[in-house]
C-alpha cells in the first residue's frame, strides 16, 4: 500500500533541529545582553543623574551665555565704541589730508572736545573690532609723528584681514624700522606686506620698498627678483614707471 506523502514538506534532520536550537539560544542571548545593558544604563543615570544635570545645565549655561554675551554685551559695546571713536577717527582724517598734522594727529590720539581719543578707544573698549581698528590708527599716528617705537607697537596689535588695511599695517612697522635704523627688520616686514595681498596698490609698493631696502643691504638678487616682478607683473603701477633704473642698478651690483 503506497503512502502519501505531502508535497514539499521534509521531516527535518537532527543537523536542522540543532541549528534553530543554536538559533533561538543566540537569539536570547542578544537580547539578554541588550537587558543587560539597558539595566547597567540606568543604574549608571539613577547613580549619577546628579552630575548628568550638572553637565547639562553647564552646557546649556555656556551656549546660553555665548549667545547673550554676543547679544546684550558685545554688541552694545561695539556699538558704544564706535560713536565714542567718531570724532578720533575725523581728526585723523583730517591729518591726513589737511594742515596742521601734528597737532590733529595727536588729537586722533589723545581725544579733544570732550571726546575719545585712539588710546581710550583702545583701553576702553579692549577685544572688540573698534579698538582694533584703533591700533591701526594710533600706530600710523605715532609713525607720521615720528614716535617709531609705539608705531611699532600698535601697528604689531593690529589684525586684519582686510585687502588694504593688513597690509599697510605691516608696510607701516617696516617704514618704521628704516626710521630705528633696522633695516633686516624692514626688510622683512615689507616682504610680508607684499606677499600678503596681491593688488595693484600696496603689492608693487612693498616689492619696491623691499628691493631698494634688498639693494642697500647688499642682496642684489633679491633686489632684482622683486624690481623684475614689479615690471611684469605690476606694469601699470606708478612703481614700474621708475622700476627700469633699479633693474639697471640691481644687474650691475648682481654681477660683480
Amino acid at each position: 500500500m503506497a503512502t502519501y506523502k505531502k508535497r514539499g514538506h521534509k521531516p527535518k534532520t537532527s543537523v536542522e533541529k540543532q541549528q534553530n536550537i543554536e538559533e533561538g539560544s543566540t537569539t536570547a542571548e542578544v537580547f539578554n545582553t541588550l537587558d543587560e545593558t539597558a539595566s547597567k544604563t540606568e543604574d549608571f543615570v539613577a547613580k549619577n543623574q546628579k552630575y548628568i544635570f550638572i553637565i547639562i545645565g553647564l552646557v546649556a549655561a555656556i551656549v546660553l551665555g555665548s549667545l547673550g554675551y554676543k547679544e546684550y554685551i558685545a554688541k552694545p559695546k561695539q556699538q558704544a565704541a564706535m560713536n565714542d571713536m567718531f570724532q578720533a577717527q575725523k581728526y585723523f582724517d583730517q591729518a591726513v589730508t589737511g594742515v596742521a598734522k601734528d597737532s590733529l594727529y595727536n588729537l586722533a590720539l589723545n581725544g579733544g572736545e570732550g571726546k575719545y581719543g585712539m588710546l581710550d578707544i583702545i583701553e576702553e573698549y579692549s577685544g572688540t573690532p573698534s579698538a582694533n581698528l584703533a591700533s591701526y590708527y594710533a600706530g600710523t599716528a605715532y609713525l607720521r609723528l615720528k614716535d617709531y617705537k609705539n608705531a611699532v607697537e600698535h601697528l604689531s596689535n593690529f589684525k586684519s584681514d582686510d585687502e588694504i588695511l593688513a597690509p599697510l599695517a605691516k608696510g607701516n612697522i617696516g617704514d618704521a624700522f628704516v626710521q630705528l635704523n633696522q633695516p633686516e627688520d624692514a626688510l622683512e616686514y615689507y616682504e610680508q606686506a607684499a606677499e600678503m595681498r596681491n593688488n595693484e596698490f600696496t603689492t608693487p609698493m612693498y616689492l619696491f620698498k623691499a628691493g631698494t631696502i634688498a639693494l642697500d643691504l647688499g642682496k642684489a638678487d633679491k633686489a632684482l627678483a622683486y624690481f623684475k616682478r614689479i615690471k611684469d607683473d605690476y606694469s601699470n603701477s606708478t612703481e614700474a614707471t621708475k622700476v627700469d633704473v633699479f633693474i639697471g642698478k640691481a644687474q650691475v651690483l648682481a654681477n660683480k
